[in-house]
Formats: structure tokens, sequence, C-alpha cells
């Protein structure tokens, strides 16, 4: 049996041809016809043939979100939020991993040349001149969720870091903990630069002095691993601890309580990224929202914008982070 075509759709619904082709694409339509046209469609089972119309235009439909790992509950968040807008356009969202390092995702850049993709949302966790050239010789409009230099001259959106830092930093001194410790993630990361500056200056502004390092509060990070398997000798404990992700603060809260001291009654734990995990924790998270899924959707509506009209202005927008105080801080 052959599959229906659009003919066939506009003689069952009585209108034309053009008419369906309005209709299916979301353009302005009388709600009459709207009605005709959905009713015929779903009496013959017609579905759009997604390669015929990608012939036609010049355009797959379909953009790319890259970020470092789908597993993270913030890539899920963003994810969502990028997918939520790109579809009310018409468009699919394929989502891919790049891993840490940036030879990958400058191979993921080049690689949209192949025209699989009409667009690519990147989130780079490493950026270097050479992901920079790749993102500007790109043969699809990119934008990148996170921090590159302005000379990259490309649409980007990004946490402020810092400023969620010293929110946390903010929080934790009105409430009378002054031996503040920082476990971060990979210092060598745009995040992770970002937010080691802004606990420094954070400290700073009151008169403080990091409680410990990593290496004194014995974190260690295995391969594969978000949590830490050491914490802390008595002499050195902080009153306070903030965590670079929810993940990292959730195995803190679990290590401290092995070792018999209560949160937040003994230590205060803050977290980053306000995930679902910080609702579901015990108890639970006090914790930095950076907005990822505000982020996700003024990415997508870049992304978009650019396929539109590629001489547009790049844009650098920056989402303000907000403080979720829960039961891990006093």
């Amino acid at each position: 049996m052959s599959r229906p075509t659009i003919a066939a759709v506009a003689r069952a619904a009585g209108v034309s041809v053009a008419s369906v082709s309005r209709v299916l694409n979301g353009l302005p339509a009388t709600e009459e016809m709207t009605e005709r046209v959905q009713r015929a469609v779903e009496e013959l089972g017609y579905v759009p043939d997604a390669r015929a119309r990608s012939l036609k235009v010049g355009r797959t439909f379909q953009l790319t979100l890259a970020v470092a790992d789908v597993g993270n509950p913030v890539y899920v968040t963003m994810m969502r939020a990028v997918e939520e807008v790109v579809s009310a356009a018409g468009y699919r969202l394929v989502v891919t991993t790049t891993g840490p390092d940036v030879v990958d995702e400058v191979a993921l850049v080049r690689g949209m040349a192949r025209g699989y993709a009409d667009g690519l949302v990147i989130s780079p966790l490493r950026v270097d001149d050479d992901l920079i050239k790749s993102i500007r010789e790109c043969d699809v409009p990119v934008v990148v969720a996170g921090n590159v230099p302005a000379k990259a001259e490309v649409d980007t959106v990004r946490a402020n870091s810092p400023k969620g830092i010293r929110l946390a930093v903010d929080h934790l001194v009105a409430r009378g903990r002054t031996r503040i410790a920082f476990l971060n993630g990979p210092a060598d990361t745009v995040p992770g630069t970002a937010r080691a500056k802004g606990f420094a200056d954070a400290l700073k502004a009151h008169n403080l002095h990091p409680a410990a390092t990593a290496e004194a509060l014995d974190f260690t990070f295995p391969a594969g691993r978000t949590t830490a398997p050491h914490l802390l000798s008595a002499a050195e404990r902080p009153d306070a601890v903030i965590c670079a992700n929810d993940l990292l603060a959730v195995g803190v809260m679990h290590e401290l309580a092995g070792r018999g001291l209560r949160v937040p009654a003994d230590v205060a734990v803050v977290g980053m990224d306000d995930s679902e995990l910080a609702e579901q924790s015990f108890p639970s998270l006090t914790s930095v929202n950076l907005g990822s899924a505000e982020r996700g959707r003024r990415a997508a509506e870049l992304l978009l914008a650019r396929i539109e009209d590629s001489t547009r202005t790049p844009r650098r927008i920056v989402v303000q982070p907000s403080l979720s105080v829960r039961r891990s801080t006093p």
C-alpha cells in the first residue's frame, strides 16, 4: 500500500495543497481550515516526508546539542529546555556527547560540514584557539552555551558562576560560618576557572581565607567518580563546604554522616546547579541555581534566530544565578 500524499490530504480536506502545507508548517490559517486538514491527516494516516522536505528547502530540520556528559543532571535540564523551543519551531533535536577533551569538541564542530543538522548548540568544558577557529568557520550556525572570548564573534549564553559562588559565601557568612572550604571540579576547565576565581574574590570581600585546600581535605578524584572517598581531619575541619555541583555535595554529606558529623549543625554544605538531586537528598541541599533551563532556552532561541538571519550581530547573554536555601545550611 502506497503512503498517503499531501495531495491526497488536500482532496480529503477539500482545500488546496498550499493550504495543507501552511497548516502542516504551522503558518497562519483559519480555524476551520486547520481543523479540516488535521482531520484529513488523521483519517489518512499521513506522515510528512522529511527527506523530500529537506531537499526542497535545503534544510534537515534537525539541530544538534553537544554536551560533555549527557548523564549530568545540568545537561539534562538544558536539553529539555532546548528541545521544547526547537520542537515548537518544527525541528528535531539530536543530543551528542563530546567528553571533556577540546580535541573532541573541535572534531564535532568540524563534522557539522557533513550536513546532518542545520545548527549546533555546544557547551564546551575546555576552550582553545582551535575550537574558536572551528566555530567561526563552521558551515552551520553555532551557539555556545558557555563562555568563549569575544573575539570568537559567536552567539553565547553563559552562567555567572562567580556571582553564584558569591551568593553561597554571603549566605554562609550571614549564618555565622567563617571557615569555608571549596571543593571544585577540574580547575583547567572554563567553569572550574570561573568558580575558583569567584570563591577567592568572595572570601576576600569578607576578609576571610579558605578553610582548607583540596589537598588538606584529602579529596581525590578517581576516574568516573564524583564523590569524595576521604574527608577532613578534625583539626582542619571547616564549618562549611561549597561544592562545584550537587553530585559532589551529596557525596560530601554522605562522607560527613559516615564520620558522625551532622549537616548543618557541624558542617553546612552548599551545592551548585540546583538539580532535582538537591531536593531529594537528605537533608535537602542548599544549592546555587545557575539557570540551566534558562540558558538552554536562550541558546535555542539564538540558534533559531541565527538560522533565519546569518547577518545578525552576535549576542552575548549572561544568565544570573539565584540561591535555593534548604536544610543543609542553617
